[in-house]
């Protein structure tokens, strides 16, 4: 069967949107909020020949516009006018690096809607002022004093391929591009890295490179990184051969670069973070689409060494996927139900465990986590910030708004929330990729 061009599957999908845009899904009159928790409610799946699409038309921050933080706290731009910022990392003298990178835009269309999906998906992550400025770089900004307004800017690395994570350790930059791990020798101060990267171990990259994110962070004894490696597409489609290794968290030893497989069944795991004080590993996972506008729910969860997570077989814990053949009971069986769920399709990308003084002291021991925000639903879910409260290391309640104001009245967007940190003076800095802005959030003066 010929194949239509790419243009004309962009242009059905444009028809279809403007007669659909319109439409009921089920999430109008679905409250969202049923699906925060530990035992979400789960409608029936639904396929979907195209899956209901609502993109958010990105309209960027004016020179006097900010996100809205709870009372008595401050937000303020630490960093404007940036490139697509997705991560943001503090090192041990304060100097704030800021990961700058757009994807490498390798994934070949391999089923009918893939073209439609992706346009959506390249919409809703491309900012007002669009892309035509260097990214795929690491910037450094120095705010000795701790006021929010850094003295100094400057580009610490660039050139680099696709870069998310970053960790520092014992006189080396951690650099987790889209196809490897890349040490540099650093000493925190310098404001330039000219030294050229070595390769600690490769990562799954092209030839699709479905998603391409690689989060990094240190293990508490300093020793092992762990690296998250997201699916090569949606439920399995593109085979199984190509989702090998992926779909994981990595565990690397920092010394030899000898790699294994820690966690697997995690469709896009995110941010993994050892919670204060412990050995669990925790992330942020962003769970499948075109099952229907509230399934599947994103999550945040504790990732056990050799649990399996569901992906592609099924979805938060034994519930099977349809779509999936052939199916592997022998996996489903064992596969482990996440410990909390943040509503389906929020786009959970960040996440920080907050241990600092700044802010109120409710805030200390829970989770902060950046949700970058739905293009699959009618309603639009996430675009903001949320807090999850913990207790005994434990998710402990319902999951709060903190940084809100990410969407108009009328459904743009002015910004999208991605990695989330905390400075030495414990702000929150959040990465706002569409907004190409840092956002600072601490107590009020």
């Amino acid at each position: 069967m010929s194949r239509l061009p790419r243009r004309s599957f962009v242009l059905a999908a444009l028809g279809l949107l403007a007669t659909t845009a319109g439409c009921d899904d089920g999430s109008r009159d679905f409250d969202p909020r049923k699906q925060i928790g530990p035992h979400p409610v789960l409608p029936d799946p639904h396929q979907y020949l195209l899956p209901p699409m609502h993109v958010a038309k990105v309209i960027g921050w004016g020179p006097n516009e900010s996100p809205t933080a709870p009372p008595g706290l401050r937000v303020q731009a630490l960093a404007r006018d940036l490139q697509h910022p997705r991560n943001v990392y503090v090192l041990p003298n304060g100097d704030i690096l800021v990961v700058e990178s757009q994807g490498p835009n390798l994934e070949p269309v391999t089923r009918p809607k893939s073209p439609i999906v992706a346009w959506v998906e390249k919409r809703a992550t491309s900012s007002a002022a669009g892309n035509a400025a260097p990214s795929n770089r690491i910037t450094l900004l120095r705010d000795a004093n701790g006021d929010g307004i850094p003295e100094a800017r400057t580009v610490l690395l660039d050139h680099l391929y696709s870069p998310f994570g970053i960790v520092f350790a014992d006189n080396f930059l951690y650099v987790a591009a889209t196809n490897a791990i890349i040490r540099y020798p650093f000493v925190p101060g310098q404001t330039r890295i000219d030294a050229p990267g070595t390769i600690l171990t490769l990562l799954p990259g092209g030839p699709i490179d479905h998603h391409w994110t690689k989060s990094l962070t240190l293990s508490p004894d300093g020793k092992l990184l762990y690296a998250t490696v997201g699916s090569n597409s949606n439920v399995g489609e593109n085979g199984m051969e190509a989702e090998r290794a992926r779909a994981s968290v990595w565990e690397v030893d920092r010394a030899t670069g000898r790699a294994r497989l820690f966690a697997t069944g995690l469709r896009n795991a995110n941010s993994p973070n050892f919670y204060p004080g412990s050995n669990a590993l925790w992330v942020v996972v962003n769970e499948r689409d075109e099952l229907g506008p509230n399934l599947v729910p994103d999550y945040l969860t504790s990732v056990r060494d050799g649990g399996f997570y569901g992906w592609p077989y099924s979805y938060y814990g034994r519930h099977l996927d349809p779509r999936v053949r052939p199916q592997r009971p022998d996996l489903v069986a064992r596969a482990i139900t996440p410990d909390y769920a943040l509503s389906s399709h929020v786009a959970a990308l960040g996440l920080v465990f907050y241990t600092g003084a700044n802010l109120p002291p409710a805030y200390r021991g829970g989770a902060f986590i950046g949700e970058h925000g739905s293009w699959d639903r009618q309603q639009l879910n996430g675009y903001k910030v949320v807090f999850v409260p913990f207790a005994g290391g434990r998710p402990s309640g319902m999951a709060q708004d903190f940084l809100t104001g990410f969407l108009t009245k009328d459904g743009k967007a002015h910004g999208r929330p991605v990695g989330v940190t905390v400075d030495r003076a414990g702000a929150l800095l959040v990465a706002d990729d569409v907004g190409n802005t840092i956002w600072r959030v601490s107590r009020a003066p």
